[in-house]
C-alpha cells in the first residue's frame, strides 16, 4: 500500500551502519522494534504482535508508526546511527537501495529451511523482492487503484462513472464527467456556457500531480492505459521510456485540465494531499489506492464512492503494488526477528489483517477474508479486487536500481510542465537522457 513516489532519500549516500540495531535483550528476552508507517494499521499488527509473543514468551515485539514522509526521514536517521529497527515495512520500489547499500537480510536461506510456501502469496508479489538470487522480503499484502468520488455531488451532476472511458486528445467520458462536476461560484459547471474558470467553488478533478517517478495515483496508470511501458525488464531492467510520446500526451491531458479550470493550478494546489480536498467538499473526484478504503468510507465530512478507473485505449489499467516486512541487516537479533517476519507473512496474522480489513493481504485466502469483512461491513469494494484479477489488467510499478534518483530527475521534469515551463515531450525525453545515464555508469 501506499503511494510509491519515493522521497529523496539520504541513505543513498550512506554507508551500511557498523552497529547492531533494535531493541535490547536481558536475561535472554529480546525485544524487537519493527516500523509501519499506517497509523490506520497499527492496531491490527499489534494483535499479531500479541498473539505472538503468546507463542514466543521471550520475544516482544515493540511497534513504532510514523506518517510517510517522516517514516523514511527517520529509517535515514536511524540506519546512519545503528539504530534502525530489526524489521522494518518496506515498499518495492525503494528496497533495491537499502540493498546496494548492504542494509537487508537474505531471507532466502531462512525461508529455504523454514519450507516457506511462496505459492501462497498472491501471484507476483513474492517474486519482486528477489534479486540476483536473494530474497530481501516476505510479502504482507497488495492494492490497485480505482475513482474514490463524492456520491452526492455526482448524483447531483447526473453522472455516471460506472464505466467510463479515457483517451489523450479530447479525455474521452472521462473529462465529460469532470467537466460536469466542475461548478463555478455562480453554479455554472464546466460543461456549461458560461463557466468562469477564474472562479471555480468545486473542481471537478483534484489529481495528485507530485507523485515522482511512478504516477501511481493518476498519471501512471492512465499512460499504461494509453500504451506506456516504464522499463524494459521488471523488476530490474536497466533502460527506461520517459521519452514514449504515449506518456507525454497523457501528461499533456494531465495540464490540460488546469487550463480548463477542471482541476487547480499546479501552485495552488493545497499541500493537504487529495483525500483532505476531497473531504473539504471543494473536490469531486480523485484517483486512489485501496488502501484508503476505510478511510474515505468511513468519512464524516462527505459521502464517498469507488469506481474503476476509465478505459484507456490499450484497455483498463491499474498500478499493482505490494509491501513486504524486511529484515536489518545488523539487527542483534535475526533469529527472532526471521521468527516474526514469517509470523507476519503467515495466515495466523494476515488473517487477522483481513478481519480488520484494514488492507488486502498477500495471502490469497486471507485476502479473501477480507473481501468478505468488507461486504460484511456494508463496504462495496469487489472493484478493487476484480482489478486485480482481470486479465492484463494490472501493471507492477518499475523496481530497478537508482530508484531515488530516477524520482528525483523525472518529478523535476514533471514539475516543469505542471507549472507550464516546459513541453511535456521535450522535458520528458531530457529526463529520459538522464534516467538512462545512471545504468550506463554501472
Amino acid at each position: 500500500m501506499k503511494k510509491a513516489a519515493i522521497p529523496a532519500l539520504a541513505l543513498l549516500v550512506v554507508a551500511a551502519a557498523c552497529s547492531g540495531g533494535g531493541g535490547g535483550s536481558s536475561g535472554g528476552k529480546v525485544e524487537l522494534t519493527y516500523a509501519l508507517w499506517d497509523d490506520v494499521q497499527q492496531a491490527s499488527y499489534q494483535k499479531c504482535a500479541d498473539a505472538f509473543t503468546k507463542a514466543n514468551p521471550d520475544i516482544t515485539v515493540k511497534i513504532t508508526q510514523n506518517a510517510w514522509d517522516q517514516y523514511w526521514q527517520n529509517l535515514t536517521t536511524q540506519l546512519v546511527s545503528g539504530e534502525a529497527p530489526d524489521v522494518i515495512t518496506m515498499q518495492a520500489s525503494y528496497y533495491p537501495q537499502f540493498v546496494k547499500n548492504g542494509q537487508l537480510l537474505d531471507l532466502q536461506p531462512m525461508a529455504d529451511a523454514d519450507k516457506v510456501d511462496l505459492t501462497q502469496y498472491r501471484p507476483g508479489l513474492a517474486e519482486v523482492w528477489v534479486k540476483e538470487g536473494k530474497r530481501y522480503g516476505l510479502p504482507k499484502d497488495w492494492d490497485t487503484m480505482a475513482i474514490i468520488y463524492n456520491a452526492d455531488q455526482a448524483k447531483k451532476a447526473g453522472v455516471d462513472l460506472s464505466n467510463l472511458t479515457w483517451n489523450p486528445t479530447d479525455g474521452g467520458t472521462f473529462e465529460q464527467a469532470i467537466a460536469k462536476l466542475t461548478v463555478d461560484a455562480n453554479g455554472k459547471r464546466g460543461d456549461e456556457p458560461g463557466f468562469d474558470k477564474s472562479k471555480v467553488a468545486v473542481r471537478g478533478i483534484v489529481p495528485e500531480l507530485n507523485d515522482g517517478s511512478q504516477g501511481q495515483n493518476g498519471w501512471g496508470d492512465l499512460a499504461v492505459s494509453n500504451g506506456f511501458n516504464y522499463i524494459d525488464k521488471n523488476p530490474f531492467g536497466t533502460k527506461y521510456f520517459y521519452d514514449d510520446p504515449k506518456l507525454a500526451e497523457t501528461v499533456d491531458w494531465f495540464r490540460s485540465l488546469a487550463v480548463k479550470g477542471y482541476s487547480a493550478p499546479y501552485d495552488k494546489t493545497s499541500s493537504l494531499g487529495t483525500d483532505a480536498v476531497l473531504n473539504s467538499g471543494k473536490g469531486a473526484l480523485g484517483i486512489t489506492g485501496s488502501w484508503m478504503i476505510k478511510a474515505y468510507l468511513e468519512s464524516t465530512e462527505q459521502k464517498f464512492a469507488f469506481a474503476p478507473l476509465p478505459t484507456g485505449p490499450q484497455g483498463r489499467k491499474s498500478a499493482f503494488n505490494g509491501l513486504a516486512d524486511v529484515i536489518y541487516a545488523d539487527t542483534d537479533h535475526p533469529d527472532e526477528a526471521w521468527k516474526w517476519v514469517k509470523y507476519l507473512g503467515s495466515t495466523a496474522c494476515q488473517d487477522v489483517v483481513a478481519t480488520d480489513a484494514v488492507v488486502f493481504p498477500a495471502i490469497t485466502s486471507s485476502s479473501e477474508k477480507a473481501l468478505a469483512a468488507h461486504e460484511k461491513a456494508g463496504r462495496d469494494v469487489k472493484l478493487f479486487v476484480e482489478q486485480a484479477d482481470a486479465k492484463d489488467g494490472t501493471f507492477l510499478l518499475p523496481v530497478s536500481d537508482h530508484g531515488d534518483e530516477i524520482n528525483q530527475i523525472v518529478a523535476t521534469a514533471m514539475e516543469e510542465v505542471w507549472l507550464g515551463q516546459k513541453e511535456a515531450a521535450p522535458a520528458l525525453s531530457a529526463a529520459n537522457e538522464k534516467v538512462n545515464a545512471l545504468f550506463a555508469s554501472d
